[in-house]
């Protein structure tokens, strides 16, 4: 289709960040335009979690978390790349933003009793009050529009169904050791399966699904075009320099202008091995990193480089890391898994090519992968290995292999599991040295039946117990690994989304190389560079932040367009 067409905002994007600036724009009068280069709407936002890390909500607030709290947990973070004036704009973004969100669209926050900040045992770090997710939703809201919604990461899934991060997870652990467990998940699978046989997909959203269905649906709901298959090959200027179009290729073509801005909103690059190699140390080949992000091929930056935009570095954490596990299935097709909790539960623990321990197991996914990078430090592919015995296997599986009664011969045919009779056995399927293994696993039994990790402290904190089974004991996170056979998944670095990106200033105007804003032209997400400096505050570090800005540059756009009115008045 042909378009030559004017709108107030073209939008590059429609994941949480993209979708927010569009709907704040389009609340306050605005024309906006949604294009996006996926088949379907949603992008990574759709497959992920859906929480938000916002500081300063008003659950926050009421238990007691202060501005000056927050403001130190995430220097600590940063580091030597924290921006105090990108994180002062931010929290003050946060009630406001998250007001519209309540009153002016379809999300409806869950404000969880427990969800613990990832480092807990950092200066200003909270048990709750801080990150937020939302309520499931149906995705007969979206209308026509109800298959259209990025559908889940099915890897990721229980047989097609996306529990919910919280209590619905810990029932599905159950599965297999309560009856009354065993009765919910079944009812829950039983109506997914007929949702998806008879109408092509499930009604019920969870998570990120649930938080871009919700955010989608009111977009629709106010009549923003969004158009998909459709990607952005030029961002156009007029004579004074400022962007106010976009060249479109793919199910539209042609041009369109807009007459207040464009928001870049297209996601990072880490799904582009040329960027890669210039950001990540450990990929400075290309074929050492592998992403289960949705369209993350650096669009925006390569959109904007052409009027000066440049790539921020600065974060000491270029991405948002996480362990993935990369297969073929029996069709021939790639597979992959993150691994953002499961090696936390009793019974695992994860080995080097050496067969030693490199990390403590209960750490968020982001700083497990920063240790796992340090350990391969030097090496030419960076990986490791999750350990388990029999018991942890039936009892939480590994990952993508789901635990009893589900055999385990599925995961080995298609290459996901390793078994081996015993410790030595297994160390010589896997390529690592029987003796460091035995000894590695040696030490940690004997701690963990004690309910204490002498060399790495997992379980000791209240974020480490959340991501374990909080009914083990004596601690929540650690069980010897004793009973054959022995089992292996081996996992590589992977990510949730880049932490370098497009230089922006507070009003998230793409900068050149200078400082000097670019007019008109905005970026969101992780497009832009991270608000928190290469470091991982807790669940939602990437949404809470994309629907926070998004916000903003809608309302702003909508601002400069009053003010531009009033002046030809």
């Amino acid at each position: 289709m042909s378009d030559s067409s004017t709108y107030d905002v073209v939008v590059i994007g429609s994941g949480a960040a993209g979708i927010s600036a569009a709907v704040k724009a389009k609340r306050q009068g605005l024309d906006v335009l949604v294009v996006d280069k996926e088949k379907h709407l949603g992008g990574t936002t759709a497959i992920s979690g859906g929480w938000l890390w916002v500081p300063g909500n008003k659950q926050g607030v009421a238990e007691g978390d202060t501005r000056e709290e927050a403001e130190t947990y995430i220097r600590a973070l940063a580091g030597d790349s924290h921006d105090p004036e990108a994180v002062r704009t931010f929290l003050d973004l946060v009630p406001e933003a998250l007001d519209f969100f309540e009153k002016d669209t379809r999300i409806e926050f869950q404000y969880p009793e427990t969800a613990p900040d990832y480092q807990m045992d950092t200066p200003g770090a909270r048990r709750s009050g801080r990150a937020l997710t939302v309520k499931r939703a149906d995705g007969r809201m979206l209308g026509r529009d109800r298959l259209r919604v990025q559908p889940y990461l099915y890897t990721y899934t229980v047989f097609g169904y996306m529990p919910e991060i919280g209590k619905e997870i810990a029932t599905f652990l159950k599965v297999n050791t309560s009856v009354r467990a065993f009765a919910q998940v079944g009812g829950i699978m039983l109506r997914t399966w007929a949702q998806g046989l008879l109408r092509r997909r499930a009604f019920t959203r969870t998570n990120g699904n649930a938080l871009m269905t919700r955010l989608i649906a009111t977009a629709g709901d106010l009549g923003v075009p969004m158009w998909t298959g459709t990607r952005v090959t030029r961002i156009l200027k007029n004579g004074e320099g400022t962007a106010d179009g976009v060249e479109l290729s793919g199910e539209h073509t042609g041009t369109v202008r807009a007459r207040y801005g464009v928001v870049i909103a297209a996601g990072g690059f880490s799904g582009d091995a040329e960027l890669r190699s210039q950001v990540f140390e450990h990929d400075r080949g290309g074929g050492n990193h592998v992403t289960p992000t949705v369209g993350h091929q650096g669009d925006g930056y390569r959109l904007a480089r052409d009027h000066g935009g440049v790539l921020d570095t600065r974060p000491h954490q270029p991405a948002a890391w996480g362990p993935v596990t990369v297969w073929r299935n029996l069709r021939g097709q790639d597979r992959v898994f993150p691994h953002l909790r499961a090696f936390g539960l009793p019974g695992l623990l994860a080995v080097n090519r050496h067969g030693r321990r490199f990390a403590n197991e209960s750490y968020s996914y982001h700083d497990f992968g920063v240790e796992m990078l340090e350990d391969n430090r030097g090496e030419k592919d960076t990986f490791g290995w999750i350990i388990a015995d029999s018991r942890a296997v039936r009892r939480y599986g590994i990952g993508y292999a789901k635990p009893w009664p589900l055999p385990t011969w599925y995961y080995r045919r298609i290459g996901f599991l390793v078994r081996g009779r015993t410790p030595e056995d297994l160390a010589a399927r896997i390529g690592v040295p029987a003796e460091a293994l035995r000894a590695t696993l040696d030490e940690f039994n004997a701690d963990a039946e004690k309910g204490v990790d002498t060399r790495f402290d997992r379980g000791s904190n209240w974020f480490h117990h959340f991501k374990g089974d909080m009914e083990h004991r004596p601690n929540p996170n650690l069980a010897p690994l004793e009973r054959g056979p022995f089992y292996a998944v081996r996992i590589q670095m992977g990510d949730l989304g880049t932490y370098a990106g497009l230089s922006v200033n507070t009003d998230s105007e793409v900068l050149t190389a200078d400082g000097t804003p670019v007019k008109g032209l905005y970026a969101v997400g992780t497009a832009a560079v991270s608000v928190f400096g290469g470091g991982y505050p807790g669940y939602g570090a990437n949404i809470g932040p994309a629907m926070v800005f998004g916000y903003q540059v809608g309302r702003d756009l909508a601002a400069r367009a009053a003010r531009d009115r009033s002046a030809t008045v």
